[in-house]
């Protein structure tokens, strides 16, 4: 009888360690599924009845997963019952938003897993949803359908996003509150832009997520940020396809990003001549142009080099202190400023600081586009180079500037680089210097 006992014992201390080893697993299970843990708060469904979730982020923000999650929880919940699922190509829609590692029917657990029959474009649940594919370049399928909810992913990538948006709106005709969620890597389209304005005007009606691609780093191979960084480096593919920035560039501009990142320096030779150049407002308010304040250098070779931009708008005694700070942090030989509009007034603020300061003073008799050409022939030689971060707003300044005309607001950054430039490189026949 004891040893039946023992036996039992052992049997039932057996089969208890056997229901904990099953109930761990249950917990991991349920853990790997359980999005609420995982996700950053960047990632969650943000509340309220917004109808459009706009997520532009840079690659490997984990948007394809977003994507999916919502998709899955709309499902789940029964918010959605008929949803369309919409990619660049139809390819596209099926090897990432479904079948792909962060697809539909991974995040899926198993018990919710929904049935995938590729040759009709149907995701199908249990529940009686369905998830139809789509082709971002065929819009006319959208034409007849209509949903409750859509995905759409790398809009961006469209060739006519405008076109596919009105078709799919159309169709977002079912439910009490039709909702859509967009992820994409962000591009400088009209589409976007337009979103992003109505969103300005009504934050209830779209909700806008940003975020990089670092910020997801976690989830990342390793050598995979070591391989972009290399590969992207900092100028401006980098800010838009890591860092989620919408570029402001212009068909046919005089400069472009690839010019600026093909001449950039992690180490900079000894300079012969360094200016510090302004470009200075006249006016101090609200509505006011930014003061353009721009330090650049020359060395023995013949090489520019672009050291910092300090541009801002500020009070003129502000901008005269910045100018001053930076000719002696640079040990700069000069200022060059420009004083088409109150010249008198700029030299005497630049000495109420500092009396010692040699100041060039340089007056426009062009245009600025006539200006700028002679500057841009230095870049194109391969001449100038920018450091390998640090310049971001002014060089999308300069990107906005094409044959015709700037981009939006004065293009203050990009006037004193190009004062900066035109002294330390071309001939400057009427400068005026005033030293102490």
């Amino acid at each position: 009888m004891a040893q039946l006992n023992q036996r039992t014992l052992k049997l039932f201390t057996k089969l208890r360690q056997m229901c904990r080893q099953l109930c761990v697993m249950k917990q991991a299970e349920r853990a790997r599924y359980d999005w609420g843990l995982q996700a950053r708060e960047q990632q969650r469904i943000p509340p309220g009845s917004w109808r459009v979730w706009l997520v532009l982020a840079g690659r490997g923000f984990g948007k394809t997963r977003m994507g999916a999650e919502t998709i899955r929880h709309w499902i789940a919940t029964k918010k959605c019952t008929r949803v369309a699922l919409i990619g660049e190509t139809e390819h596209d829609a099926t090897h990432v938003m479904v079948t792909g590692e962060s697809g539909i029917m991974a995040v899926s657990p198993p018990t919710e897993k929904p049935t995938f029959v590729a040759s009709h474009r149907q995701l199908t649940w249990a529940n009686g949803a369905v998830a139809t594919l789509f082709s971002g370049d065929c819009p006319d399928q959208l034409r007849g359908p209509q949903f409750d909810g859509a995905w759409i992913d790398e809009i961006a990538k469209f060739k006519n996003p405008e076109t596919l948006w009105n078709m799919l709106n159309m169709g977002l005709r079912l439910g009490k509150n039709p909702q859509v969620i967009i992820t994409t890597t962000p591009r400088n389209l009209p589409f976007i832009q337009k979103l992003l304005a109505d969103a300005a005007l009504d934050d209830s009606e779209i909700v806008v997520t940003r975020g990089t691609t670092f910020e997801n780093a976690k989830n990342l191979a390793h050598n995979f940020i070591q391989s972009i960084k290399k590969s992207y480096g900092t100028g401006g593919l980098a800010r838009q396809e890591l860092y989620g920035e919408i570029i402001d560039t212009r068909e046919n501009g005089l400069w472009t990003f690839s010019m600026i990142d093909r001449h950039r320096f992690k180490e900079m030779p000894a300079l012969t001549t360094i200016v510090v150049a302004v470009d200075p407002a006249v006016t101090d308010g609200k509505n006011s142009d930014e003061t353009g304040i721009v330090v650049a250098g020359k060395c023995a070779a013949g090489k520019g080099y672009i050291l910092e931009d300090s541009s801002g708008k500020m009070p003129a005694l502000e901008w005269a202190k910045k100018i001053c700070a930076l000719y002696h942090k640079y040990a700069a030989d000069r200022i060059v400023v420009e004083v088409n509009q109150g010249g008198d007034l700029v030299r005497s603020l630049i000495r109420q600081v500092d009396t010692t300061i040699p100041i060039r003073e340089v007056r426009a008799t062009r245009g600025k586009l006539t200006r700028a050409e002679p500057v841009l022939a230095l870049y194109d030689q391969g001449l100038i180079y920018h450091p390998q971060a640090g310049l971001e707003r002014l060089e999308n300044q300069m990107t906005a500037m094409s044959g015709v005309a700037f981009g939006k607001g004065s293009p203050d950054r990009v006037d004193a680089l190009v004062w900066g430039l035109t002294d330390l490189f071309l001939n400057q026949r009427g400068a005026r210097i005033w030293s102490a």
